[in-house]
Parts: structure tokens; sequence; C-alpha cells
């Protein structure tokens, strides 16, 4: 079977060699099982991007690279490369969103629109939007867990992103339903991002799709149009009014801080606490807590919560001497460009060739990358902010989901 069609036919399980050589051998193996359980084809190319340094072309797939320095190239060339043509995630959401996306996502109104929003997520306002949606849900937790409680860390991430996005969006709740509305609000985001399965090998949507897809937006952003004037400014509708943007600039925004931000957060955060204890470094930050915004970053690193990042080649280019042609997918695989530093260390200093590689590169690097680091470092207080270690109790992996991550991590302190 071609590897573009195994990516997304769930193959039965084969063995294949670990290239995670390197997140400590407990670790490798839990993360080989969670890349698995999402997407069976995942391991697959990882395995394949051993050999993707700089760059391979792989049949009925496109060219692959795991290189970071190639992929950072490849991302910071829009002269030659698009996210708007097939296998870019531009040409996913324009059949959902519109035609006005080929303007906004990387058309003549991109720059204008990243430069209108780039003080949207700054270390200053995540650190607040953090606090706002999640003190009081985080302090209740945390007395819980130092008191001996039990803690499924796995099902507390997808209620705080449930309530970072309830406070961004502006999105009306019914606080007598308590938890459970925040984990519906969770669950639709990942039903919109599971609009993406299958299309690994072809962006192009079944009209299903679309309307489910569509669907969905009506329901995450419907209210919008009538809250745009008044929305206050701790909310992204706020924020985006006062930065200058339009109604339908902030519904596309909107619409993507859905996608981006809902599963990767809450993948990062459990997969976080269970490398820590899998690798064996949870003793060493207790012993040196410091590094705590090291281990954020280097948490952020070997987890690369979404593995991969397509691209369409506009004209032909040269890349590390072979020839891209125009038309031409690309896909970089950062998961394993990431991994190729090696093992999930603590106070591994900064990498200059990866430089934030998980949350892409150039023009499209993710806005909400602070409010990624404010949510993971507010998740490692409520773990370790008392010096104390915990243990893993128990573990589940999600299963045919978009992002790896796990469905249940039980976790208690020792």
């Amino acid at each position: 079977m071609p590897v573009a069609a195994e990516l997304d036919a769930a193959p039965r399980e084969r063995r294949i060699r670990l290239i995670a050589d390197g997140i400590g051998s407990g670790a490798a193996a839990h993360e080989h099982r969670l890349l698995r359980a999402a997407r069976p084809a995942l391991p697959v190319l990882n395995w394949l991007g051993q050999f993707a340094r700089p760059i391979m072309k792989v049949p009925g797939l496109g060219w692959i690279t795991s290189d970071p320095v190639v992929a950072r190239n490849l991302l910071n060339d829009p002269a030659h490369l698009t996210l708007l043509s097939e296998g870019g995630v531009g040409h996913l959401w324009a059949q959902i969103l519109g035609d006005w996306v080929y303007d906004l996502f990387d058309g003549p109104g991109h720059h204008d629109l990243r430069t209108r929003s780039k003080e949207l997520f700054t270390e200053r306002t995540s650190a607040a939007f953090v606090e706002h949606a999640w003190g009081d849900r985080l302090r209740e937790a945390r007395a819980a867990f130092e008191a001996g409680e039990r803690l499924d860390l796995a099902d507390l991430s997808r209620i705080l992103v449930g309530r970072m996005v309830t406070q961004l969006l502006g999105l009306p709740v019914d606080p007598a339903r308590g938890d459970d509305a925040y984990r519906d609000i969770f669950a639709t985001g990942e039903r919109l991002a599971s609009i993406a399965l299958g299309t690994t090998a072809d962006t192009q949507l079944p009209p299903d799709k679309i309307a489910l897809a569509r669907g969905i937006v009506d329901e995450l952003t419907g209210h919008i149009d009538d809250v745009f004037s008044s929305a206050a400014p701790d909310t992204v509708i706020g924020r985006c009014r006062e930065l200058g943007l339009t109604l339908q600039e902030t519904k596309g925004l909107s619409t993507l801080l859905m996608v981006a931000g809902t599963e990767t957060a809450a993948s990062a955060m459990a997969r976080m606490a269970a490398i820590l204890v899998d690798s064996g470094e949870l003793s060493r930050l207790l012993a040196h807590p410091e590094h705590r915004d090291d281990t954020v970053r280097e948490a952020l690193r070997v987890t690369s919560p979404a593995p991969l990042i397509g691209r369409s080649v506009l004209a032909d280019v040269e890349v590390a001497g072979r020839m891209l042609r125009a038309g031409d997918r690309v896909m970089v695989l950062t998961w394993t460009a990431n991994n190729v530093a090696g093992a999930f260390r603590m106070d591994r200093p900064y990498l200059p060739h990866n430089r934030q590689l998980w949350f892409g590169a150039g023009r499209h690097l993710c806005l909400g990358g602070p409010l990624a680091r404010a949510e993971l470092a507010a998740v490692l207080e409520l773990l370790v902010g008392d010096g104390r270690g915990y243990r893993v109790v128990s573990r589940r992996y999600g299963r045919r989901v978009l992002i790896p991550a796990y469905a249940s991590l039980v976790v208690e302190k020792v």
C-alpha cells in the first residue's frame, strides 16, 4: 500500500524502529504508542523521516523533510511555496470559510492582518488571559491534588482549554453545567479539527464534510455578529476590534484559534506531565525549579503536538540539491525534525536550529505561541508548585484523533 494511502487507512500494526531514541526508553515507548493510536501511519512517516534529511521524495505523498534547517527555509519561502494550494491548510479552510481565505491566509492581505494582530498574544496579555480564564479552577484543582486526590490531567486540560476558548471568544455558557459546559466546547473544537482527518494525502474536501464544517463554524462564531461592537477588551473579539480588524477577519481568526489552540494545547499539557515522569527528569526539575521555563520549551519540542506541516510548490525551486517542481506537495515532519536533537532534558539549552519550529516558522509562525507557553507554565505550577513529585497512575491514548493526545492521564502526588 502506498505511504500516502497508509496515512489515513489505519493499517495493521507493524514493527518499525523508533526514531525517538531519545526521549528516554519509557517515554519513547509511550510517545510511539500515543502517535500510533492517534493516526496509525504517523510512526511510518516518522520512520521515513530518518532518511528525509535533508529532503526526499516519496511516491504518492510528495517531498518530505525532517531537517530543521531545510524545514525553516521552506516555511520562510512564500515566493516558492504556499499553503493555499493542494496540500496546504489554507486550501482546506478556503473550502469551509470562503474565498476570502486566499487573501488573508497567504495573499496580499496576510501581512496586513498579521501586523495588526501581532499584539493579540504577548507574554503579558497571555499571562492575563490564563489567570482570568483558569485562575479559580486551577487553584481548586491544585488544592485537591496536593491534598492527595487523584487528577485526570487529560480531562482537566480539556476543561481548561474550553474555559480559555469561552473567555477568548466570549462564548455564552450555562454556569449551572459546571465543567461539562467547557468539555462540550472543547469537543466542538475537536469536531471541527477532525474535518482534517484523512487530508494528509488530499486536501480536497467532499461536499458533506464542507457542510458539516460550516455548521460547526456557525455554531462557534454565530454570536460574534451581535457582540462584535461591544465585546470586552479581554476577549479576542474585543481586542480584534480595537486593533482594527473587520468582523470577517475576527471570525476567521476565531475559527483558527479553535482549530489551532484546542487539541494542540490539551495534548501538550498531559504529554508534558507524562514525559517528565517517563524520562526520569521530574526529580531533576524538582531539584532545579529555575528550569521550569526550559521544561516548557523542551516539552513543546519533544511533543510537537502538530506533527506535520503541509505546503504546495508555487514555482520551481532548488532545495538542498533537489529540484522541487511547481505543483509538488511538501510535508515538513515537525515532530521528527524537533526530536532529532535527542532526549527530553528539562535543562536543555536553547536550540538555534529549531527555534520554536514546533510553532511553525516564518510568516505563519503560530500567533498563539506565547499563550501556549503561559498555559503550560500554569499546568507545570499545578503539578510541582509545592516542590513534591507525582506519579502516573494510569493512562489511555486517544484513538483516531487529528492531534496525538492522551484520552486519560491520571496522576497523584507522592
